[in-house]
């Protein structure tokens, strides 16, 4: 049985982990307008990615006997300026996530929920790679800067996402 500490992190990180599938989604969206094809799919990819990270904290709760509990999902940002400056959200956002696994990771030490501890680390693994790919879509990004037509390139290796 989870503690309710516990219990009460995972819900917002479930939480957040659908925040993040509706804000990649917006995303997504965005740049279906522009259009920039390749950069949607890629976005519409990780938001169904984000969706999945959320099912596996339901399902952690559920199986470790705790209750899940839904909150309101704010409305995300609808419009930028650029592919950078999703881009460079995109990397802030998951710095921002990889900073709450790790706090939730630091309460289940402090509680000695080992179980919990031991799904999370799946999760820490996970945000190395996440931080990894928006850094260096960012960096991409920042190498067309003064040759806007070589976005288009970047465009088209993001489209090749399966």
């Amino acid at each position: 049985m989870l503690k309710k500490s516990i219990e009460s992190a995972l819900n917002k990180q479930l939480n957040a982990e659908l925040y993040s599938s509706y804000l990649y989604l917006s995303m997504s969206a965005f740049f279906e307008t522009i259009p920039l094809k390749g950069f949607a799919r890629w976005l519409r990819l990780q938001a169904a990615e984000e969706q999945e990270h959320g099912m596996k904290f339901y399902d952690y709760i559920i199986e470790a006997g705790g209750t899940v509990t839904l909150a309101q999902i704010a409305a995300p940002k609808s419009a930028w300026k650029s592919a950078k400056e999703v881009f460079d959200e995109v990397y802030a956002h998951e710095q921002k996530v990889t900073g709450l696994i790790n706090n939730i990771m630091d309460l289940a030490v402090a509680e000695k929920d080992y179980a919990t501890q031991q799904f999370l680390s799946w999760f820490v693994t996970e945000q190395v790679e996440e931080e990894a790919n928006a850094s260096d879509i960012c960096a991409q990004i920042r190498m067309t800067e003064g040759a806007p037509g070589q976005l288009f390139a970047v465009n088209r290796e993001l489209g090749m996402r399966e």
